[in-house]
């Protein structure tokens, strides 16, 4: 049975979600993804605000209720030279650090991303013999990425699969100039996942 592991970079699949206008459901990710294989790992990666709220906290306990490992780094508040303030988290080197060390234990990693980043990750791990599925949406997903990877999804097509019904986001439809960034958008401004779940789903 093949093994697989996936790797979702929180702050990308957010901005996805904004874009879309609709939200996912991360048991069906999971499930969808993982189905006709066996799941060695799935790993979550998210910035929280210091201290957590009550709402990012629930979200990530209920990611690990569903069999995440959750990766966190606080939020880091800065201000630019023009008095802007922005808050940012990066996690690519988290999501590096288990792709590589981890590869010893799937055959196939599902990334969900555009982040043209993670280009060099995905070559390594294929010259290495691992399968790399991307999934993200078109106006989010670098070329360089999308080429790199032996397989692409786009979350469009798949909406069926992995939606949460009744749980809508303000879609946030930006110019074709801001297109094709990846996660980097999104890192540059504060997120927040909870409106994907709450305390009651597990009960």
């Amino acid at each position: 049975m093949e093994r697989m592991a996936l790797f979702i970079d929180g702050a990308n699949v957010y901005a996805a979600a904004r874009r879309l206008g609709w939200n996912f459901d991360h048991r069906k990710i999971l499930e969808y993804f993982s189905a006709g294989g066996s799941v060695y790992n799935a790993f979550y990666y998210t910035a929280v605000p210091v201290p957590m709220d009550d709402k990012q906290k629930r979200f990530t306990d209920a990611l690990t209720y569903m069999g995440y490992t959750v990766r966190t780094r606080p939020l880091r508040e800065t201000t630019d030279e023009s008095g802007e303030t922005s808050r940012r988290a990066n996690l690519d080197i988290e999501i590096v650090t288990d792709l590589l060390t981890t590869a010893d234990r799937y055959d196939t990693a599902v990334l969900l991303t555009g982040d043209g980043d993670f280009e060099r990750p995905v070559e390594v791990l294929r010259a290495r013999g691992k399968r790399v599925v991307v999934a993200s949406i078109a106006e989010m997903t670098s070329y360089e990425l999308r080429n790199a990877a032996d397989a692409y999804v786009d979350f469009k097509d798949i909406r069926e699969h992995v939606e949460r019904p009744g749980y809508r986001l303000p879609s946030d439809q930006r110019g074709s100039d801001q297109r094709g960034e990846g996660s980097r958008g999104a890192e540059h401004r504060p997120f927040y996942v909870s409106a994907t779940l709450t305390d009651s789903d597990e009960r």
